[in-house]
């Protein structure tokens, strides 16, 4: 099993258990772009220099012991405009932040009460032992049974967050899974943009087809059909520019044609019209060893990448 993120308690009033959390997404996009200078054909890299010296002469590359080392680099806290406070490591390290080994419950909500766009990111939440398995168990029934979810706070990351724990798995079995929620203050007030929306009328009959195109085209979502269409796309260049291929070029959208159709119409002849195939397929992610989930399609090798370092260092020869 991976390491875990984070390894703490949970505190409902009395009631206390250990937990491990475990990062629940990886980043699974094989697109890595380096920046290459167009003359040579060589890798750019990045120094971290004093800004003194990128100010006294910025076309100029630094001197030598104008280069910081990793070492000598600390977090530095802006309290008024080009003055700075440093932090040690070891000083943010004992921050005086109680949610840092303990997750206590504040309340409990309806599950559906929590809307989606609060949601940041997930993490699979298991018992720290054995020991700790019958309290777990028990809180994740309840939680199951109620359709609650456990509203708490956790630091980790340079910050404190709210979180929201809920179970996960089957009825039976299965552990819980912690979502990070954003704060009020990271969202935008939505009446900015939703108040201009024109108030219209719904007709009845146009609402009716709408929903009968929803219900024709709902099916059970199978995140193994999706793949990444940009992360192909890119692909399918490399290789026309390494087979000296045509190089593939987006078509230009179809000019309207005509007057537009109206609502009814448009709803009409969806309804009654076949589901025409995606562009980007799980077939197109398959050719180029891509998918959403891990051990849904398996993954090709890719010689792309080497052979353009080594088509860069024949244009630079």
């Amino acid at each position: 099993m991976a390491r875990p993120y984070w390894s703490g308690q949970i505190q409902i009033s009395l009631v206390s258990f250990g937990v491990r959390l475990f990062v629940a997404t990886e980043a699974r996009s094989e697109i890595h772009f380096h920046q290459i200078d167009r003359k040579t054909g060589e890798r750019v890299r990045h120094q971290k220099v004093l800004a003194s010296a990128i100010e006294n002469d910025p076309d100029e590359a630094a001197d030598s012991d104008e280069i910081v080392e990793r070492s000598q680099i600390v977090k530095g806290y802006e309290y008024s405009k080009g003055h700075y406070v440093t932090l040690e490591p070891e000083e943010l390290e004992h921050l005086r932040v109680p949610s840092k080994h303990t997750m206590e419950v504040s309340q409990f909500v309806e599950r559906d009460q929590l809307p989606l766009e609060f949601f940041e990111k997930p993490y699979f939440v298991v018992p720290e032992n054995d020991a700790q398995t019958e309290a777990f168990t028990t809180v994740r029934q309840a939680l199951l049974d109620t359709n609650k979810a456990a509203l708490s706070q956790i630091a980790f990351g340079g910050r404190e967050h709210v979180v929201a724990i809920v179970p996960a798995g089957t009825e039976t079995h299965g552990g819980m899974i912690a979502y990070t929620l954003r704060y009020a203050a990271e969202l935008r007030d939505p009446a900015e943009y939703f108040n201009d929306i024109k108030k219209t009328k719904v007709s009845s009959d146009s609402l009716a087809l709408a929903k009968e195109l929803i219900k024709r085209k709902s099916k059970s979502f199978d995140p193994a059909k999706f793949v990444d269409g940009y992360e192909v796309a890119v692909k399918e260049l490399v290789d026309a520019k390494l087979k000296h291929a045509p190089i593939p070029r987006e078509e230009a959208p179809a000019p309207a044609r005509g007057k537009v159709i109206n609502l009814m119409d448009a709803l009409r002849k969806s309804v009654n019209s076949g589901d025409k195939p995606a562009k980007r397929t799980a077939a197109a992610g398959k050719k180029h060893g891509l998918a959403l989930v891990k051990g849904a399609t398996k993954k090709q090798k890719q010689p792309a990448a080497k052979s353009t370092r080594a088509t860069a260092k024949r244009k630079s020869a």
